[in-house]
């Protein structure tokens, strides 16, 4: 055999090592440990938290120590939080890649939750962007508990409109701004397009019905049975019963598709979609490796041969938006369905619940 043959043997061979191990060490799940018991004098708060991956069943209720905020940051009270698919996935550490940034073998940071709204209870000496006693609402990590921490410069937290409830704005943090931003920036959804949502009756579904229709759309639903109703008092035009009916086997035809479930192939989609038309992946297939990602792969190697647009998108977090939710909130255009409400020692029945990816509108839980 050639020299040149036996490196590349060899470089092959240790590439295929590389990625086994990697794998082996990103599927790692450590055992569970108790939560730590603070100690001597300090001050405590309840939380609900999680130093293992796995099913809602390893969470904590516990004591943990109460936070306190540096020079620069903030601490918030929370009044209420909500339950997000991404609060699950951050759970059970999957898919797998997450661990890289979540920790490997178990979370490096246990607390949990992302969507609040409270009260600033107190401020660092550099703070000037907040003040004491406003009330705020937004994203920040360790949600479900009753303080969380928060820099003076996030741009995932503004201050809550009076009119508008802590339930209300604890509802639309990160799916609000993922509807909105599927709907206005992805979709680019105008007046007299023709849409079609799928999943219209989930957390995310629920506003990008009401957000569509906001920017003129004629908006179709896709729910299951025990929904239609409510799909169709949040604005939508034409709700589809996906126990009855398949949407992708029908002749009408969309100007765009946000599809919150990833239960259809991008295949059966384009059947639906009109020639130019534009399609928003927001859901994706459940899996611990590339099943969640197939359709961004597969929407990768089409795109140059059609005239569609496909593409799955990552909200991102900004003042703005959060700020023009609310707004859309307090004039009555937006409305928060609120599906079921938790105490806080109850978070991991929610997430249950989240988990089986049958939530009606948002899942609230109740810490004040």
């Amino acid at each position: 055999m050639k020299l040149r043959y036996k490196i590349a043997n060899g470089l092959l061979g240790t590439l295929v090592l590389g990625v086994a191990v990697l794998a082996l060490v990103m599927s790692h799940t450590s055992e569970c440990v108790p939560s730590p018991v603070p100690t001597g004098e300090t001050t405590t708060m309840k939380a609900v938290v999680a130093t293992c991956y796995g099913s809602p069943d390893v969470l904590q209720f516990a004591d943990i120590e109460k936070p306190v905020p540096g020079d620069d940051e903030i601490l918030i009270k929370v009044k209420v939080a909500s339950v997000n698919p991404l609060d699950y996935h951050f759970l059970t550490g999957t898919p797998y890649i997450l661990r890289l940034m979540a920790g490997v073998g178990a979370p490096d940071d246990p607390r949990i939750g992302s969507d609040f709204s409270g009260t600033v209870e107190a401020i660092g000496k550099d703070v000037t962007k907040f003040q004491v006693g406003q009330e705020i609402f937004g994203g920040g990590n360790g949600a479900f508990a009753e303080y969380l921490i928060k820099h003076q410069d996030t741009t995932g937290a503004v201050v809550k409109p009076g009119p508008v409830s802590h339930e209300q704005a604890a509802s639309i943090p990160i799916a609000g701004i993922t509807a909105l931003q599927a709907v206005r920036d992805h979709g680019k959804i105008k007046t007299g397009d023709k849409v079609l949502i799928n999943g219209a009756s989930g957390g995310v579904g629920t506003l990008a019905v009401q957000i569509a229709k906001h920017y003129g759309a004629d908006v179709t639903g896709v729910c299951s049975t025990r929904n239609v109703e409510m799909v169709r008092s949040l604005g939508a035009d034409r709700v589809i019963d996906y126990k009855t009916d398949n949407y992708t086997q029908e002749p009408e035809q969309y100007d765009v598709i946000l599809d919150m479930v990833g239960n259809h192939s991008i295949s059966d989609n384009r059947n639906v979609l009109k020639p130019e038309g534009r399609m928003v992946m927001v859901g994706g297939q459940k899996g611990n490796w590339i099943a969640p990602f197939l359709g961004s792969i597969n929407s990768a190697v089409i795109r140059p041969f059609i005239d569609q647009q496909i593409g799955s998108m990552l909200a991102e977090f900004n003042p703005e938006d959060l700020t023009m939710l609310a707004d859309l909130i307090q004039s009555g255009e937006l409305e928060v369905f609120i599906g079921s409400r938790f105490p806080l020692a109850e978070t991991a029945d929610a997430m249950r619940i989240s988990g089986k990816q049958r939530a009606r509108g948002k899942l609230i839980i109740e810490i004040d």
